[in-house]
This record gives C-alpha cells, sequence and structure tokens, in this order.
C-alpha cells in the first residue's frame, strides 16, 4: 500500500521520529552526539523551525518541532539526515544508508497532547532501561524544563509557560509531571500516531484540521463506506 504523504502544518507542533536502519546505533559517541544536536538546531534556525523538545538516544532520535511553513520540518529534515550522514560514514570508515527510510511524524493538538509528549520523550531512555531517572541522561531537553541547566536551542512553547507564573514554579510542576509518568493509554497511543502519520487531538480538532488538507489525517472508522450497499446475506 502506498504511504500517506507527511502531515505537515503551519504553527502546529509535530511529534518527530527517526530511525538508524535495521535498529543500529545512529551515535558512537558524544562527539556524534554533539554534531547531530548541533545540525538539528542550526537546520532548525535556518528553515524557521522551533525545536520545543528533543531526546537523542543510540539508535534513534525525538524530536518537537513547531515550523512557520509547511516545507519547514521536511526540509530541515532532509538537510540534518544528508549532513550527519557523510559526517558518520566519513568520520567512522562506512558506506550506505544509516536511516531507516524516511522520518516518521505526527502532528499534535497542543493542548491536549503537547505537555503528554514531551513527558513519553524524557522518559524514553528510562523505558529503555538506559537509567533510572530522566534527569541522568544528558541528551534531552528535560535538563532545560526541570531547571538543571538552560539549552539555548530550545524554544519553549506556550504551553510550558502555563505551568506557572514564575521559572521555578514551571520548573518544579514539569518535574513532577515527568516524575508521575505518562498513561500507557497515552503512551500507545503517542507512538502509534507517530508511527502512522495520524494527527494527535479530540474529533473537534482533527475534523478542524482536515478542512485544511485533502491528506486522510485519521485512522478510518470500521465499517462500511458511506453510501455502500450492504451485501445480501
Amino acid at each position: 500500500m502506498a504511504r500517506l504523504p507527511r502531515l505537515t502544518v503551519p504553527g502546529y507542533p509535530h511529534h518527530v521520529i527517526q530511525r538508524g536502519n535495521n535498529r543500529q546505533d545512529i551515535v558512537r559517541s558524544d562527539a556524534d552526539r554533539e554534531m547531530l544536536l548541533d545540525l538539528i538546531s542550526e537546520n532548525a534556525r535556518k528553515y524557521q523551525v522551533a525545536l520545543n523538545a528533543y531526546v537523542l538516544m543510540d539508535n534513534h532520535f525525538h524530536l518537537l518541532l513547531t515550523p512557520d511553513a509547511t516545507d519547514g520540518v521536511p526540509a530541515m529534515m532532509q538537510a540534518v539526515g544528508r549532513r550527519y550522514v557523510r559526517y558518520f560514514n566519513d568520520l567512522h570508515h562506512r558506506t550506505g544508508t544509516l536511516w531507516e527510510g524516511r522520518y516518521r511524524s505526527t502532528l499534535i493538538q497542543s493542548e491536549r497532547y503537547l505537555l503528554a509528549c514531551m513527558a513519553y520523550m524524557d522518559l524514553n531512555p528510562v523505558r529503555a532501561g538506559m537509567v533510572n531517572d530522566p534527569k541522568l541522561h544528558r541528551w534531552s531537553s528535560y535538563h532545560h524544563y526541570s531547571g538543571q541547566s538552560p539549552d539555548r536551542r530550545i524554544a519553549s512553547h506556550p504551553m510550558y509557560w502555563n505551568l506557572g507564573n514564575t521559572p521555578f514554579a514551571r520548573e518544579a510542576a514539569y518535574t513532577e509531571m515527568v516524575r508521575a509518568g505518562v498513561p500507557l493509554e497515552q503512551l500507545g497511543a503517542i507512538t502509534d500516531a507517530t508511527l502512522h502519520g495520524w494527527a494527535m487531538g479530540d474529533e473537534a480538532f482533527v475534523a478542524e484540521l482536515q478542512k485544511r488538507t485533502a491528506r486522510r489525517i485519521a485512522r478510518a472508522k470500521p465499517g462500511r463506506p458511506a453510501g455502500r450497499p450492504q451485501e445480501p446475506h
């Protein structure tokens, strides 16, 4: 079955996942991680995409991005992917592809899912058994939002600012939200929407968003298509 074109709409946050081919490592050292983050930050600025959050794992990474233009996220990801592969192959004396095909993404309703998606990303190293606390994983935006260390790469989303009236209040509220974890139902919904490219939001949000694109943005409901006659028994 042909793949759906990616859904990208300016002004909305997009959760992006890029995996290594056959789940192979995409980073082998802290120098690799710094290079990848620098390329992400550089191209986010170049293509006018706000980098709201990130986490780097050994064999994949997650980004939360809000573009100013329709082609912002695709252009950014293409530039990052090409330049990082050249760097990685040259440094590690390898050839061939590094990525597992094209990146996966979903568009998110901010009010309903953005903070949950950020916590989902921050807790990824914990779920993977790499650390037992997100603060122990250096390569994520958790340190920025929890107040451990500012990250110049990050453009905080307005939903984060709504967590409190002072930096301390916001940092404490965010830390507690991550500590509380993400319900299993939301974990599954975020993963499923991102891997399949569906918009993530309530029915009204999805219906309004569907008016802005001819691309199908939600999983088809079970049952016969409207207007199709019922087969005789």
